[in-house]
Order: C-alpha cells, then sequence, then structure tokens
C-alpha cells in the first residue's frame, strides 16, 4: 500500500511539474492579484495593527511594488490610518511592555505590536510624511537606547521586530539602530539556534529535551516558528548596508538555517508543522511553506545561496503553493491557525485561511516571479 501511494503521488508531482512548466510569468502575476483581490474584497482595511494582520501587509507591499496598482497602496494606507500610524498606543514610557505575551496598549516594545512599523516605513519611503514614522522613530529609538537585550524571546519576534532597525536605519542613518539590532538578535541566537540541525527553537519552553517529538522522542521545530526567522533576515539583510560589520554574522545565520529548512522539506513540496517529525502533526501547511519559499528564492535571487543547490527544493516548494495552497476562488488554504507550536488539535485544510498565511504566500510568489526565466 505504501507503495503504491508513493507511486501516486510521484504521478501527481509529475503533473504538477509539467503544468509549472507551462506557467508563465504574467499567469503568476495575475494569480498574485486574483489572491490579494480576493484578501481584500473579503476583509475591511480597518482592523488592527497587531502581527497577525500587520504580516498580510507586508505581502500586499510587495504585491504594490510588482505591480503599481494603487488600490494595494490606497487599501495599505487606510488601514495605517485607522491605526494612526502606531502599534501599541500607550504613551507612558514606565508603563511599556515586552517580557510576557500581551496584546494590551501597554506592550508597546513587544514586537508583535511593532510589525505594522514595517509597512509604515516602506510608505513612508514612498512619500515623506513624518507623521507616518514618528511613533515608529519614538518607540525603535527608544527601544535602542535601553540596555535590555532580551526583547525578542521568541521566535517569531525576529520576523515582527529585527527588520524594522534595518529599515529604520535607512531613513535616519543612525548606527545605534544597527547596533542594537544586532546586540539584541545574538541574544536571541544565543537562546534558540541549534547548531546540529541548524534551526531554531520557537521560545525558550521548546528547546530540547523539554519538548520532544513522537519520532524517537526527538527535537521539535515549529515550520512557522522557522519561516519567521528564515523571512525576517532575508528582510534584514536585503536592508542591511553591504559594508556592515554585522552582514557576515546574519549571512552565516541566513545559509545555515536555510540548509537546516532544505533537509526537512516534505515531497510533497510542503514543510510540515512539525518539521522534523511529520507525526506530530501530519498533513499540508501553508504559512511556514510560504516563508521558507520566500526566504530561499530571497537568497538566491540575490546571490546569497546558490542557484543549483536549491533549485528542486524551489520548485518543490512552489509547486504546493501554486497547486495546493492556491484554492480556486483566490483564497489561500492550509494554513495553521494562531498557535505556537505543531499542534494537531487544530484543523488544517483547504478552508484555513489566515492574513499571514494569505501575506506569505504573496511575499513567496512575488518573489517568484524575479526567480523565473
Amino acid at each position: 500500500m505504501k507503495f503504491l501511494t508513493k507511486l501516486f503521488l510521484g504521478a501527481a508531482l509529475l503533473t504538477c511539474a509539467s503544468a509549472q512548466s507551462q506557467t508563465t510569468k504574467q499567469e503568476v502575476i495575475s494569480s498574485i492579484e486574483k489572491v490579494n483581490d480576493y484578501w481584500q474584497s473579503h476583509n475591511s482595511s480597518k482592523c488592527r495593527g497587531f502581527w497577525d494582520n500587520a504580516a498580510y501587509f507586508t505581502g500586499n507591499q510587495e504585491v504594490y511594488n510588482l505591480t503599481g496598482k494603487e488600490k494595494y497602496l490606497n487599501y495599505a494606507i487606510d488601514w495605517a490610518e485607522y491605526n494612526h500610524w502606531k502599534g501599541a498606543t500607550q504613551t507612558d514610557k514606565s508603563k511599556w511592555q515586552y517580557k510576557q505575551y500581551g496584546e494590551s496598549m501597554n506592550h508597546v516594545l513587544f514586537a508583535d505590536w511593532q510589525i505594522c512599523f514595517q509597512t509604515y516605513i516602506d510608505l513612508y519611503n514612498l512619500e515623506h510624511r513624518a507623521e507616518r514614522i514618528e511613533r515608529a522613530l519614538e518607540v525603535m529609538c527608544y527601544q535602542a537606547s535601553t540596555k535590555d537585550k532580551d526583547y525578542w524571546w521568541w521566535s517569531d519576534a525576529l520576523y515582527m521586530g529585527l527588520p524594522i532597525f534595518s529599515k529604520l536605519y535607512n531613513v535616519t542613518h543612525d548606527q545605534k539602530l544597527l547596533d542594537k539590532q544586532y546586540e539584541c538578535f545574538k541574544w536571541t541566537d544565543s537562546l534558540l539556534f541549534d547548531t546540529e540541525d541548524q534551526l531554531y527553537y520557537r521560545d525558550g519552553k521548546y528547546v530540547y529535551p523539554k519538548v520532544k517529538t513522537a519520532c524517537n522522542d526527538g527535537k521539535s521545530f515549529w515550520a512557522r516558528g522557522d519561516g519567521w526567522v528564515l523571512a525576517g533576515l532575508a528582510k534584514v539583510l536585503q536592508d542591511l548596508p553591504k559594508d556592515s560589520k554585522y552582514r557576515p554574522f546574519y549571512i552565516d545565520r541566513f545559509k545555515k538555517l536555510a540548509e537546516g529548512v532544505a533537509k526537512c522539506q516534505q515531497e510533497g513540496g510542503y514543510w510540515s508543522r512539525s518539521m522534523l517529525c511529520e507525526d506530530d502533526a501530519p498533513g499540508y501547511e501553508t504559512s511556514g511553506t510560504a516563508f521558507f519559499t520566500y526566504g530561499i528564492l530571497w537568497g538566491v535571487n540575490n546571490g546569497i545561496l546558490p542557484s543549483k543547490q536549491y533549485e528542486s527544493t524551489i520548485n518543490k516548494a512552489w509547486k504546493y503553493l501554486y497547486t495546493v495552497a492556491l484554492q480556486s476562488d483566490g483564497s489561500i488554504g492550509y494554513v495553521q491557525p494562531i498557535g505556537e507550536k505543531p499542534d494537531p488539535t487544530r484543523t488544517v485544510d483547504a478552508h484555513s485561511q489566515a492574513p499571514f498565511g494569505t501575506g506569505a504566500w504573496l511575499l513567496a510568489a512575488c518573489e517568484y516571479t524575479k526567480y523565473m526565466k
């Protein structure tokens, strides 16, 4: 039975490969627009600036950069204005928090409330209106002035918060932003990076042997958690000055993580929620897969990762994203709901959608258009 199953999967992949080889760049761009149009027609721009929505807007921004369509830009501006170009709104710095998870307006220094600044900065770069980055400058420059370095105690924060510093540096040219970015990243890296498997634990609770998988009591790595990191590092390297003294370390981690990620890709092109043990949470998952695909594509497109080494990884991942995750109506399915681990109790199917999953797919698809010959 297993042999017949493998034969069936192999035939399906060949069919997908054939379909992919006939796909043009314009068809991919049309699919990107279909996905973004579906999302925006079904979801109001008047939503909070917390991480779940803000991650979508990082993808939307890439769609605007690719297509130049004003409706995508206006949707982002409407969102930013609805949130008054802020994340958490507390003004009293003595009440600003980050050490514990929280969605309150006091969690100003919590990266999940800061990711919105990425899009605000991008919008500022399109039109230099001071109010667009006033709050981002206030919060991030304050954070850079503190002695604390444990701001990013969970892997997701390396997408939410890490790239903001290099983005703001390109506006202000204030070196202390890059110094703080590196100092905090090194702290997180020392806590969560597993040098043997070249993957990041989601947070300190999951560092082996605190949590073990069903596969020989092995290590538990969560796909979306590592997806946040790889995509976040790509965004940092995109903005970091080429001559920065910190660049070699970021490149080293980016390369090592990409290698670790590629080793555990499933034959179906996706990455399972539990990266080294699919038995923990079987089946497709799109958000981690899309972030991985984006990160690896970015690395290849920018000459950091060798194209030949990652060609198969990219092809399989794109087959999954284009023929399985993408639904006929333009929705993106198989997205694990909000969580922090490979959770088999949560339903993940073709109807499982989320803003961050759609945003991740858009990031990957836009980067794929640059990869296409």
